[in-house]
């Protein structure tokens, strides 16, 4: 871990020397598509990338970003949806490097969490007019994560959604293949243990989060992805037709309550049980099961971000 700059040092650095290297996601239609343009809206703005690097198979991304944080960047520019953001915030974690984020995903939840622009040339007008934060990264099991780990039903749906529906629907893909899921899907028993208090439910889905947004949707007005705090929450009960019709009804109006309103657990670190065991689907992998200790580690990861965005 090197050491770093006060955050003031580090915007000044990235607004007049524009040291910034740049990984896009071109495995996907989005990311080919939009790679062009991406360049040339950080071109307009005065950054010339001491690196670029179009990344077309997904097993090479690791590496890929190893290499343009070799080159000494101020700023790591991703361009990707979620997947490819999780795997660009382990990389980065605890860095001298600021994340600038190019939302070309289906949901962008992480970006939506920072509040920035998901249209390119307001996000690439971030990097040069807005500032660096520090905010939280989740740890599951040791794994850092960036917005969620969630156990249920959406980690069959992650594991089931067809890439082409995803590029017809958007984020109404994910709800849309539940449907398909849901009618063999059993409910489960969970355990949450913060601060000495056991929480118990019994649920088909579950959500951790600690970034705002899930599937595109706000969590709760409330939540913040940088004030050291997870926020456990279920979708529905035990009852099928309350979890569809609960997850419909969010998709389709937008209100989500906030965090004194619903039934939500709140703490800087949980330790999660269910019965039965199951597999933890963390930033969209799928590599851990319950028990599962998660916990947020405050002011882990350098982010670029709007000049009004609250950093706690």
């Amino acid at each position: 871990m090197s050491e770093q700059r006060s955050k003031a040092e580090h915007t000044t650095a990235i607004r007049t020397e524009r040291k910034a290297a740049v990984v896009i996601n071109t495995h996907s239609r989005r990311g080919r598509r939009r790679f062009p343009e991406a360049l040339a809206q950080l071109r307009a703005k005065g950054f010339d990338p001491i690196a670029v690097h179009a990344v077309l198979n997904p097993k090479r991304l690791r590496q890929t970003l190893e290499s343009a944080i070799a080159t000494a960047p101020d700023l790591l520019v991703v361009g990707g949806g979620d997947g490819t953001l999780s795997t660009a915030v382990k990389h980065l974690a605890h860095r001298d490097v600021a994340l600038g984020v190019l939302p070309l995903g289906t949901t962008n939840n992480f970006a939506r969490s920072l509040g920035l622009p998901l249209d390119l040339p307001g996000a690439v007008e971030v990097f040069r007019s807005g500032k660096v934060a520090d905010i939280d990264l989740g740890m599951a099991d040791g794994r850092p994560f960036a917005n969620l780990a969630s156990f249920g039903v959406s980690v069959e749906v992650a594991g089931t959604v067809r890439p082409w529906l995803k590029r017809l629907l958007g984020r109404a893909a994910y709800p849309l293949t539940a449907l398909s899921i849901l009618p063999g899907h059993k409910p489960f028993r969970a355990y949450i243990t913060v601060d000495g208090r056991r929480h118990e439910l019994l649920t088909h889905q579950l959500n951790v989060a600690n970034g705002r947004f899930h599937g595109g949707w706000q969590v709760a007005k409330d939540i913040s992805i940088d004030n050291g705090t997870l926020v456990a929450y279920q979708l529905g009960s035990g009852k099928r037709l309350r979890l569809l019709t609960e997850t419909m009804v969010r998709a389709a109006t937008g209100r989500w309550r906030s965090l004194a309103g619903g039934p939500f657990v709140t703490g800087g670190e949980m330790y999660l049980e269910t019965d039965p065991p199951m597999a933890a689907d963390v930033d969209g992998e799928v590599r851990l099961r319950t028990p599962i200790t998660l916990r947020t580690v405050p002011n882990g990861l350098r982010v670029m971000v709007p000049a009004d965005f609250e950093d706690r």
